[in-house]
């Protein structure tokens, strides 16, 4: 596999200058992988207009762990018809250059943290093949997790005043905002989350609750009072298992307990990984509203409404919110699958050192289920409500999800595997048997969004004796169709927050 650096990834790692922290882990991967890192002439001419002779004689020295393309790729006419028009200068030419060798296929991928550059990736249908570090490293990540020499542990509830405030991970707060440490010595009796590797902080959230009272004189445009949550800090330092998405839902559960108007967050929009938050806080709902002026400087602030209103077109702007109005579907679930893709929704008699969340699959909002049902009319927007199977006593509903998308007529084992990587309790090996299980009538997967484990569980002999299932043999299969009324007596007797029904 040939992998083209851009010149920023380059002096990234061959320079003094700490630029984007996980450099390290990308050039790791790159070895493990035996992926042949490639370096672009336009690069060495890049390198050749520094200044100082031992700078340049080091940086020489270092291009010796790289290849060096001997030749360019000739322009393709859909490079030249579709991306040369818009260059402006000599930078978006050579940009240009470096995006013709991959449409050329001279390599196989391209990492950069050019924005210009992925812009051409996505005109050119290409951006698959183009990454940034963080997303790089969630592929790879994700795709080869047997080489992970780490396991990621539950994101935890605990004081700043048990959590080393020297750890790496605070590094770039430490940067951006003057009087950090003062700060977070003041928090040390407040609630924070972590989740540790070792003894090395992986994720960190802060959230704090703002009354109606609260000043917002330094936002722009200026918040009308309402009572809202606010992502004070929030940064994941270990990519490719799902942590951002884990940090996201502890948001909005604290959103949902605390019945704010609105949650926010305040972004310094300079360091690499601030996109892959941005991009994330995005899908989920949260638009920018503007700037917020501080003595550190200017912050973006990005603004996420918490009303009670749903979309059932777009179920993860209003999420974890239900519309009223979607069809209901009785799921079931095996014990040996249910807590590992639910691992919130855990039993009692469950023990939770056997779910460490070291995998995407447990972590993340969006998860898939693959079912060969009958019953394939699942819509985006629709409610799922999970039985974990187990008998009259033992079997209870435990989980409420949202439909995200459905990916039906799966052509080959490759796009059901793409359909659901990251997201699925199944290694390939399974996935594959489940593929070739009944070969004239292939699964489908329902992409969905975890939205709410249920405080207390309904067994299967409550559920028939509320005539929410008709009796013992008959068992929803599939996706079984439930009624509002019975989805309002689950609400009751699980003692669920009604206020997760949306208007």
């Amino acid at each position: 596999m040939k992998v083209l650096l851009d010149t920023n990834i380059f002096l990234h790692r061959e320079t003094n200058r700490i630029v984007h922290e996980d450099i390290g882990q990308l050039f790791l991967w790159l070895d493990k992988l035996r992926y042949e890192k490639i370096l672009h002439p336009l690069t060495i001419n890049e390198i050749n207009k520094y200044q100082g002779v031992e700078v340049l004689r080091s940086l020489n020295v270092k291009l010796q762990a790289y290849t060096v393309l001997q030749t360019s790729a000739p322009l393709h006419a859909d490079v030249v018809n579709n991306i040369v028009p818009l260059d402006r200068n000599e930078n978006d030419k050579n940009d240009t250059l470096l995006i013709n060798e991959v449409f050329c296929e001279r390599v196989d991928l391209l990492i950069t943290e050019d924005k210009n550059i992925h812009k051409k990736a996505n005109l050119l249908s290409i951006s698959d093949k183009v990454y940034t570090i963080d997303s790089f490293l969630s592929k790879v990540l994700i795709e080869n997790p047997t080489l992970v020499d780490y396991k990621v542990l539950s994101v935890k509830k605990t004081l700043f005043g048990m959590i080393d405030f020297q750890d790496p991970i605070f590094n770039s707060f430490r940067e951006d905002y003057p009087g950090f440490d003062k700060w977070f010595n003041g928090k040390s009796e407040e609630p924070a989350y972590v989740a540790f590797y070792k003894k090395r902080i992986g994720a960190f959230l802060y959230v704090k609750v703002e009354g109606k009272d609260e000043s917002y004189s330094d936002i722009e445009p200026v918040f009308q009072p309402k009572k809202r949550l606010k992502i004070g800090t929030l940064k994941v330092a270990f990519n490719g298992v799902g942590l951002g998405e884990r940090l996201l839902k502890i948001v909005f559960d604290n959103a949902l307990q605390q019945k704010v108007d609105e949650i926010y967050v305040t972004i310094f929009h300079k360091h690499p990984g601030h996109d892959l938050l941005i991009r994330l806080l995005e899908d989920f709902g949260f638009k920018h509203w503007g700037i917020k002026n501080s003595s550190a400087g200017q912050e973006l602030v990005y603004l996420r409404n918490f009303s009670r209103n749903s979309d059932r077109t777009n179920p993860k702007a209003t999420f974890p919110f239900l519309s009223k109005d979607s069809p209901i579907y009785f799921v079931c679930i095996y014990p040996e699958y249910h807590t590992e893709l639910f691992p919130d929704s855990i039993l009692r008699t469950e023990s939770p050192m056997n779910f460490i969340e070291d995998e995407p699959h447990r972590n993340v909002i969006c998860k898939s289920y693959i079912s060969h049902a009958v019953n394939r009319n699942i819509q985006t927007g629709d409610i799922l409500i999970f039985y974990r199977t187990g008998g009259v006593h033992k079997g209870v509903i435990t989980t409420l999800a949202i439909v995200d998308s459905v990916k039906d007529n799966l052509q080959n084992f490759d796009q059901l595997r793409r359909a659901c990587r990251g997201k699925t309790v199944l290694t390939d090996e399974k996935l594959k048997t489940f593929w070739d299980y009944k070969p004239t009538y292939r699964p489908f997967v329902v992409n969905l969004l975890y939205a709410y484990s249920f405080p207390k569980r309904i067994n299967l002999a409550k559920l028939i004796e509320l005539g929410i299932i008709p009796d013992v043999n008959n068992i929803p299969r599939g996706f079984g169709r439930l009624s509002t009324e019975n989805l309002n007596l689950i609400i009751q007797y699980t003692q669920t927050d009604e206020s997760i029904i949306g208007d």
